[in-house]
C-alpha cells in the first residue's frame, strides 16, 4: 500500500508552505507518489488538481487515493502533463480551509475534497466560486442544498443508506443461519455499535438502516451498548474494551460503521484473551485490505465492501474533463454507473462474507 509520499520519499502529506512551490514549479510534477491529477487553466497545458483529505491516516481513504493514483499514472503514461497537490486537513475544518485557499492561489485549478465537517462546506465554495474553480467533494458527502449552491460542485461516493442496510441483511442472515449466535438462548441478540463520528449523517444512516433492517426481517434486537469511536481502530479497541467490561460475553453481535472500528473490536477480544468461540459476530463496512484479510481469517464475520477503485477511476476522470473543458457525458465511468443530476456519482455497495473476501481483496 503505497503512503501519500513527496518525491523525496517522506512520509506525510504536504502542508502549506509546500503549496506555494508545487503549483508554482512545472518540476512539482512528481509530487506525492503519484498522486498527481487534473486541472488546466484555460491555454495551460500543465494539467494540475488540489486534493484535500479529512485524514490521511484513514484506511480507507488512504486506499481510495492510492487507487486515484494509479489512474493518474495512466495519463501520465501517455504522456499528459499532470500533478497534483495533496493536503492533510488533519480533521479540522479550519486547516481545510487554508489548505484550499493556497491551492488556488498557486494554481489549482480542479479540487477535490474530502470534508472535514461536511456541514460546513460554505467557506470552500465561496472560494471556489469567487475564483471559478470547480469542486469534486468526495466519500463524506454534503448535504444537497450546499451541492446545490453552483453549477461546477459534483459529488462522488456512495450510499450511506445502502450500506447500513447491507449490512443489517448480512448480519439477519447469519443470525438466521446460526441460531447459535443467540448465545443465552433468550429468542433476542444482544448488541453493541460502534459508531463514526457523533452527528455525522454516514454513521447515523448506518446504524439506524442496519438496526431497523435487522428488525424488518424479523431479529429481535436487545441494544447493550453503544460507542463513538470516529472511525478509528484505536479508539474503537478502547470503547469495545469498556463495553467488554461492562457486558461480559454477553454481547451476541457488534455492528460497526466501518471496517477499522470492526478491527478494533477484534483487537478488544485478543486483548481480553477471550477464546474465539466466546466472540460475538462482528460486521463492518468498506472492505478495505486489512478489513478483508480479518474476514478470511474469519475474525470479522462480514463487510460491505465500499468500491474505492470505481470511486477513484470516477473522481480522476471527473476531474480531467473539468480540468481540458471535456464535455461531462464524455467522461469514462465504471461499468454501468452514470452521473445523476449533472452533480452525482454514486456506486454501489457489496456485500462480502468470506466466501468472497478473496474475490474482493484481489481487486
Amino acid at each position: 500500500m503505497k503512503r501519500f509520499l513527496n518525491k523525496d520519499g517522506r512520509n506525510g502529506i504536504l502542508r502549506r508552505s509546500a503549496v506555494a512551490v508545487c503549483c508554482v514549479v512545472l518540476g512539482a510534477a512528481a509530487l506525492l507518489g503519484g498522486c498527481g491529477n487534473t486541472t488546466a487553466k484555460s491555454g495551460d497545458s500543465f494539467v494540475r488538481i488540489g486534493v484535500s483529505v479529512y485524514d490521511q491516516y484513514d484506511t480507507f481513504i488512504l486506499e481510495l487515493m492510492d487507487c486515484f493514483n494509479g489512474y493518474v499514472d495512466n495519463r501520465k503514461a501517455e504522456g499528459i502533463d499532470i500533478a497534483t497537490v495533496v493536503q492533510d486537513a488533519s480533521r479540522s475544518q479550519a486547516a481545510q480551509n487554508d489548505d484550499i485557499a493556497d491551492m488556488i492561489e498557486n494554481g489549482c485549478g480542479v479540487l477535490c475534497v474530502n470534508l472535514v465537517d461536511r456541514t460546513a462546506p460554505t467557506e470552500i465554495i465561496d472560494t471556489a466560486r469567487k475564483n471559478n474553480v470547480p469542486v469534486i467533494f468526495f466519500n463524506r458527502e454534503l448535504v444537497e442544498e450546499d451541492l446545490m449552491q453552483w453549477d461546477k460542485l459534483y459529488y462522488v461516493g456512495a450510499d450511506a443508506f445502502q450500506s447500513g442496510t447491507l449490512q443489517g441483511e448480512m448480519a439477519t442472515d447469519y443470525c438466521k443461519e446460526h441460531p447459535e449466535a443467540d448465545r443465552n438462548g433468550d429468542g433476542s441478540i444482544q448488541y453493541v455499535v460502534l459508531e463514526g463520528e457523533a452527528g455525522h449523517q454516514d454513521a447515523i444512516i448506518r446504524t439506524e438502516y442496519s438496526v431497523d433492517t435487522m428488525i424488518m426481517k424479523g431479529i429481535m434486537l436487545d441494544k447493550v451498548g453503544y460507542a463513538i469511536a470516529n472511525w478509528n481502530r484505536a479508539q474503537a479497541r478502547s470503547k469495545m474494551g469498556q463495553l467488554i467490561d461492562s457486558n461480559g460475553t454477553d454481547i451476541e453481535l457488534v455492528l460497526a460503521n466501518n471496517d477499522d472500528m470492526a478491527l478494533g473490536a477484534i483487537e478488544a477480544y485478543e486483548d481480553k484473551n477471550i477464546p474465539k468461540e466466546e466472540w460475538p459476530a462482528i460486521f463492518g463496512i468498506d472492505g478495505t485490505e486489512v478489513g478483508l484479510e480479518a474476514v478470511i481469517a474469519g475474525k470479522m464475520t462480514g463487510t460491505v465492501y465500499n468500491d474505492r477503485d470505481g470511486q477513484a477511476k470516477a473522481m480522476e476522470a471527473l476531474a480531467y474533463a473539468l480540468a481540458t473543458g471535456a464535455p461531462l457525458d464524455s467522461i469514462e465511468l465504471p461499468e454501468g454507473i452514470a452521473m445523476q443530476d449533472n452533480k452525482y456519482i454514486r456506486l454501489p455497495y457489496e456485500k462480502v462474507d468470506r466466501d468472497k473476501a478473496e474475490e474482493y481483496l484481489s481487486k
